[in-house]
């Protein structure tokens, strides 16, 4: 119960800081930051916005694609049409309760094609660590290319994240490294104690089917194609923040080492408020006033990219739910036709 609420605190409280990150950025512009960001909008290249839309849905379909690759080694072959609509109403989920979407996307597909949640579960987790792989190698690289300029700035923040108010990082993870490993030593005390008890058989079933999921990589025959799916969906990432800069004609001259520095930034956003609310945009704008772009214009950039994201996931997300929702139960009707007829066969 103290779990649940604590849980939902944390919720309202990241979704109040993204409400508030909207009001502080919309409700409090200055004349001329407000001049420079609807003006913005007024001169926007609308031929920017079908090619980055491309793009976005072109990195979720490989993410399908690849997800699919990772699920062969489980004997798992879900239809294509099946893994993109699951993946985009993850996507769509997420925006609304972080994390959610992982579980949503794992439950549908199950449900659509017959497969055991815990295992695809595990797959999802082969899959976040890859991501997050990818997203420490975007760090280093934006920090390389561009030392002296986002370098102090990554620099000044990790002093600020690794110190505050007088109590140092490597303090923090000794006393974590100790919570963590009290909890490992009670938990196999536990289980030891209790073998036989519901919940215990319950979490070995499902602890054994996340580590098949997980395990399922080392099996993967296609590991060329899912390295150039992953290397895909990056660059897609990429490709979008870069093409969108031309969407206003005083952005058009950012390069993608500028493009990396807002990819990075703004894949930290999404983590912090549901949906990068209030936050991508907020992020962004930051970035981009290390390259020299007024706070208007950079504040309009961010809101353009966070929108068009959103929409996208928000209208295809509930065409997928509509089509996932009908599907199933066609496929129960079905199901039940069949059991009946077995039954007066029989």
């Amino acid at each position: 119960m103290y779990r649940k609420f604590f849980a939902y605190l944390k919720y309202v409280c990241f979704l109040g800081l993204g409400v508030f990150l909207v009001w502080w950025q919309l409700g409090a512009m200055a004349e001329k930051e407000s001049e420079e960001f609807f003006g913005a909008f007024k001169e926007t290249n609308i031929w920017v916005i079908p090619v980055v839309a491309l793009m976005i849905l072109l990195a979720h379909l490989s993410r399908a694609m690849r997800w699919k690759l990772m699920m062969e080694p489980l004997g798992y072959k879900p239809k294509l049409s099946n893994s993109f609509a699951v993946t985009i109403l993850g996507y769509f989920a997420n925006a609304f309760v972080p994390r959610l979407g992982e579980v949503v996307k794992c439950t549908f597909l199950a449900k659509k094609e017959h497969l055991k949640v815990d295992k695809l579960l595990g797959t999802i987790i082969v899959e976040r660590v890859f991501d997050f792989l990818c997203f420490i190698l975007f760090i280093a690289i934006t920090v390389v290319i561009q030392l002296s300029l986002v370098g102090a700035y990554f620099s000044k923040e990790l002093k600020l994240f690794t110190k505050q108010n007088g109590f140092p990082i490597g303090l923090k993870l000794v006393m974590m490294a100790v919570v963590l490993l009290a909890g490992i030593l009670f938990l196999k005390w536990l289980f030891k104690t209790y073998p036989h008890h519901k919940w215990i058989i319950y979490i070995r079933h499902f602890t054994k089917g996340l580590l098949t999921g997980v395990l399922s990589i080392r099996k993967l025959e296609k590991k060329g194609l899912f390295i150039a799916h992953t290397l895909f969906i990056w660059a897609m990432y990429l490709l979008q923040i870069y093409v969108a800069f031309y969407a206003f004609n005083d952005t058009a001259h950012l390069d993608i080492k500028a493009a990396c520095s807002v990819l990075t930034l703004a894949t930290l956003a999404m983590i912090i408020t549901p949906g990068g609310i209030g936050s991508f945009p907020f992020f962004v704008m930051e970035t981009l006033s290390i390259y020299g772009i007024p706070l208007g214009l950079g504040k309009a950039f961010g809101w353009l990219m966070w929108g068009l994201n959103t929409a996208i996931i928000i209208i295809a997300g509930s065409l997928c739910l509509l089509y996932l929702l009908y599907t199933i139960q066609k496929n129960n009707e079905v199901d039940t036709s069949h059991t009946k007829e077995n039954i007066f066969t029989d």
